[in-house]
């Protein structure tokens, strides 16, 4: 299902202060050097019981803001239920741990006042760098899995999604943003995409995206989903949810579940 709606909405840059408590379950932490962004970075890595033999083969879903403090242990209990129910396919989930989050997750901007929201922003290449030569062959070679390869992320971290699905798309082939910061470097990433869709080539792929009720967001993803309409290619499967019912605080938890029906693997 293909969607355009327009409203008023509002943005922030990050998601709620105070988010609930979740409680975390079992799983796996450990840490990888990175020579790319010359520091320690810390994964977290969770199963779903019903994959508990670790010679099965599983895909991979990585999630941005990953830590036990961040999205990690809502994400994994979502996932969790809807592999009970056989809403989804049992799946590996990797949980990506912020360091430098603004440094990490923005792209390059020509546009000062993106400039002053960290000390340092636009380094979405050197941590792009990290997930392609870094993290994902460490994982795969820890980890049974199928070769098959998701991404999920929300506002800054949506921002990444659809900047790597331009950028790299061979690293993931589902991608799922909520409410992802595309306003970022005067709405480069959706300005252009025109152009850049039909780079993509005709390998299988899947894009999810929403937006909830802000005002700089979703002028952006509507014109990234009118360049969807016009310039994707046939293999990318693509839906557009707006939720103007939501708010930058609340999209995650609200849509994710959604995300993850629509976007992620079936049982086969």
């Amino acid at each position: 299902m293909r969607m355009r709606r327009s409203f008023a909405p509002m943005l922030l840059l990050a998601g709620c202060a105070n988010p609930p408590t979740d409680p975390v379950p079992p799983h796996e932490s450990w840490t990888l050097p990175s020579a790319h962004l010359g520091e320690v970075r810390r994964l977290h890595v969770w199963r779903p019981p019903q994959a508990s033999d670790p010679s099965q083969p599983l895909p991979v879903l990585y999630m941005l803001d990953g830590g036990l403090h961040e999205d990690f242990p809502h994400v994994a209990n979502t996932l969790a239920e809807l592999v009970a129910t056989g809403a989804i396919a049992p799946l590996l989930l990797v949980g990506i741990e912020n360091t430098v989050r603004r440094r990490d997750l923005t792209p390059p901007t020509e546009v000062a006042s993106d400039r002053a929201v960290a000390p340092v922003v636009g380094g979405a290449p050197n941590f792009r760098a990290f997930l392609a030569d870094e993290l994902l062959p460490e994982v795969e070679r820890r980890y049974r899995c199928t070769g098959e390869r998701a991404v999920v992320g929300e506002s800054l971290a949506g921002l990444f999604v659809i900047d790597t699905l331009f950028a790299q798309p061979e690293l993931f082939s589902r991608c799922l943003a909520l409410s992802p910061s595309l306003w970022w470097n005067d709405r480069a990433l959706a300005r252009t995409a025109t152009t850049r869709l039909p780079q993509l080539g005709d390998a299988p792929r899947r894009l999810w995206f929403t937006a909830a009720n802000e005002t700089d967001i979703v002028p952006a993803c509507e014109l990234l989903a009118s360049a969807l309409q016009s310039s994707a290619p046939a293999a990318l499967v693509w839906t557009y949810v707006p939720h103007p019912e939501q708010q930058h605080h609340t999209i995650f938890r609200a849509a994710e579940a959604e995300a993850y029906r629509a976007a992620l693997w079936r049982l086969r």
